[in-house]
């Protein structure tokens, strides 16, 4: 259980106590003391780019922390896909294409989704790392994509869809946009094409990421001779995500800890207004914790996947004569990796680039630059780099709190 700053001075001078983590800061006990234990609830706000974490008891806050997942998996993927095409159809000495009648494993889930999972594992993990948690309550949530593009959607009509009739995507976009070029007014051309709004490597072939466009426009708008102000409609990809790995999050965790259970959003939604809560994930979490009252802390954790390693062999673009630069780089530099946490002039941060100069570009998680070329003779270590990376922030700052909110801080 959380201590005093006193009590772990104390435990750390004679010797009962080690450090296990700097940050969030956790001590060890290395002897038993006798120290009581009390019930630890965990709430767990699920999503597909934020998850929210609140460890609570029934007075007290103990544990607050968002953790920010990656978005870059998709054109990750998709690039991987590119450079692997490109490579069967140059004249070098490489496996020919694979037969597509393989048959997925039970279970198959995508790579960009099965990465958003286990980060949702990792991080109840390192909640019951560092508490004695007790109980864990995960908020899941279903949606009718269906329904939410069509409200007075019944019957067989869930079955049909907007394509039904349609031989393609690319005639349902014709029809769609009436066989008109939605780009210059007053546009007569007839030779149509269909355009993505997005890049198809993120965007894909959905109808809402494709619109009507002659030649000549479609021409025009790809060497910047023509400006349009296109917008994708509307994307169900996050929701579709929560459909997907609400149960298989749900299952893990019930696998690994005993008492999980599971609540819905509309439930956190009237806990939280009901208690004159500001909306938040972390403050959603203490909602799902059941415990909506407890005296909050004075900071919260912010917590940031990043990737752990680019594989990458060489560049993309080629240099005179068809060769590609390698696109490899020591792992450490003057002792200092990528990501690693550092101490420069007071100031705590990561490495965001580096040099083999041994110079580095330093950064907090927000972006915020501490300096753009820093001696390494400069920096002091204080963590090696993982793949969740951790900054402590105040709750005074986060614009989710009312005015007037009490703030007391418990150790």
């Amino acid at each position: 259980m959380p201590c005093s700053p006193r009590k772990a001075r104390v435990l750390l001078k004679d010797g009962k106590a080690k450090v296990a983590k700097q940050e969030p800061f956790t001590i060890q006990l290395t002897t038993a003391t006798g120290e009581a234990k009390q019930p630890v609830s965990l709430g767990v706000d699920a999503g597909s780019k934020t998850i929210g974490l609140s460890a609570t008891t029934e007075k007290h806050v103990l544990f607050e922390a968002e953790v920010h997942l990656r978005t870059d998996m998709v054109e990750l993927l998709s690039i991987r896909r590119q450079y692997r095409r490109s490579r069967r159809y140059r004249k070098t000495r490489y496996r020919k294409a694979r037969f597509q009648n393989r048959k997925k494993p039970e279970g198959w889930l995508a790579p960009s989704v099965r990465n958003k999972i286990e980060a949702h594992v990792k991080s109840v993990n390192l909640a019951h790392k560092i508490l004695p948690i007790t109980q864990t309550t995960i908020e899941v949530a279903s949606f009718d994509i269906q329904e939410i593009k069509n409200p007075e959607i019944s019957g067989k009509e869930y079955q049909e869809g907007d394509q039904l009739g349609f031989w393609n995507v690319r005639e349902y976009v014709f029809w769609r946009d009436g066989h008109k070029c939605q780009g210059r007014k007053n546009c007569k051309s007839k030779i149509l094409n269909v355009h993505h709004i997005e890049s198809r490597k993120t965007g894909g072939d959905a109808p809402n990421n494709l619109i009507t466009l002659c030649k000549a426009c479609h021409d025009d708008y790809h060497v910047g001779k023509l400006k349009l102000d296109l917008k994708r409609g509307n994307a169900f990809r996050d929701a579709a995500f929560m459909g997907i790995m609400r149960w298989t999050v749900y299952n893990r965790l019930r696998d690994q800890y005993p008492n999980v259970s599971l609540t819905y959003g509309y439930i956190t939604k009237n806990t939280r207004i009901r208690n004159g809560l500001e909306k938040s994930h972390w403050v959603d979490a203490r909602c799902i914790s059941g415990n909506p009252l407890a005296n909050p802390l004075k900071s919260w954790y912010y917590f940031k996947q990043v990737r752990k390693q680019n594989r990458q062999l060489h560049k993309a673009n080629t240099v005179k004569g068809g060769i590609r630069k390698a696109n490899k780089a020591p792992r450490y530099v003057q002792g200092f990796q990528l990501f690693d946490k550092v101490r420069y002039q007071g100031q705590d941060c990561f490495i965001f680039g580096r040099r083999k100069s041994g110079y580095f570009d330093l950064r907090r998680l927000d972006g915020t630059k501490i300096h753009a070329s820093a001696n390494y003779k400069k920096l002091i270590p204080l963590e090696r780099a993982g793949t969740i990376l951790c900054e402590r922030r105040s709750a005074n700052s986060s614009p989710c709190l009312k005015t007037g909110v009490s703030l007391a801080h418990v150790r």
